[in-house]
């Protein structure tokens, strides 16, 4: 494309909707038009995220404009649909939807949404007018799990995976206050998650037969980052099942494989999915790490509105680790 993309960001104050302007206010082939909230309406952008001054002149506007190329949701769950059904979006500007609202196949009117996991849906993507983004733990276990599946290879998965406080959103909870959290890590959602009907429908899209995936979330003492570990029997050998996530994840640029270890801090803020296997036996154990504001959402985001405008995939989305 030779003309910038034209954005619109509703819930733009919050922590995906923050994240979403960091990531688009520098990008080379994008114009911001607005970013919307209710309860910021007037003020300067830089009064909510600090961190953007002398990056942004724009203000939180409580207007819609119809002249933009994709509206970014960065709405809670349930937002979302409540919104597309009470506001009237022009059918010609798409929608990228960050909530868990249309990431089961759900419509709203006639939009059709494309789950938002490019490392299964790339080609659709490229097509797609209305994109549900994944979650977060959903997209860290699936990019564990997904090369096996398409191999035919999964039965039974047992899950467990850490994320940090960003994770429970910007409203205060009585587990997101800093003493509570502070030198504390507790399970929470277990065997239950939200995010389990999401990735039971991306692996049946894979391998037909029903997976078993047994997950216990927890909620760990640190901002950002999901680190996941998932065990499930293999008959094949370490060197096996190594190239088969290498040939999996071949051309797909944030999905990386390595045979080193896999630690949280080397994809904080960043839209990398690191990926390392461990294997004993017939146990093989993938480890996963994303930014789970990033990768596990709002750089996601940006990184499907690339697939869907005929963009540079990775544009925009060439970002430093925290390392230190």
């Amino acid at each position: 494309m030779n003309s910038k993309v034209r954005v619109g960001i509703i819930g733009g104050a919050g922590y995906t909707g923050g994240e979403t302007l960091r990531l688009l206010v520098h990008h080379p082939n994008v114009e911001i038009v607005f970013v919307h909230s209710r309860s910021n309406t007037g003020k300067s952008v830089t009064q909510v995220h600090a961190d953007l001054q002398g990056d942004t002149n724009l203000f939180f506007s409580n207007d819609l404009r119809s002249d933009v190329d994709v509206l970014f949701l960065c709405l809670g769950h349930g937002e979302s649909r409540k919104f597309l059904e009470e506001e009237k979006i022009d059918k010609a500007v798409r929608i990228i939807d960050l909530s868990q609202d249309f990431r089961l196949g759900e419509k709203s009117g006639e939009r059709v949404f494309i789950y938002g996991l490019p490392e299964l849906n790339r080609e659709s993507l490229r097509r797609a007018h209305n994109v549900a983004n994944p979650g977060c733990f959903a997209t860290a276990i699936q990019l564990g799990l997904l090369p096996l599946a398409a191999d035919g290879k999964l039965a039974h998965v047992f899950t467990t995976g850490i994320t940090g406080s960003t994770g429970a959103g910007q409203k205060l909870q009585d587990t997101t206050h800093f003493s509570w959290r502070a030198n504390n890590i507790s399970a929470y959602k277990t065997l239950s998650h939200q995010h389990l009907r999401e990735i039971n429908r991306s692996l049946r899209q894979l391998q037909p037969a029903d997976v078993a995936v047994d997950f216990v979330p927890w909620r760990g003492d640190f901002a950002r980052g999901i680190f996941v570990s998932s065990c499930v029997e293999s008959s094949d050998d370490f060197s096996t099942n190594l190239k088969r996530f290498q040939k999996f994840y071949e051309g797909h640029p944030f999905a990386i494989v390595t045979e080193g270890t896999v630690d949280m801090k080397q994809v904080v803020n960043t839209n990398k999915c690191l990926i390392g296997l461990e294997q004993v036996g017939n146990k093989l154990v993938v480890h996963t790490a994303i930014d789970n504001l990033l990768k596990g959402a709002s750089g996601q985001a940006v990184q499907n509105m690339n697939l869907m405008f005929g963009l540079d995939e990775k544009s925009g989305l060439q970002l430093k680790s925290i390392v230190f």
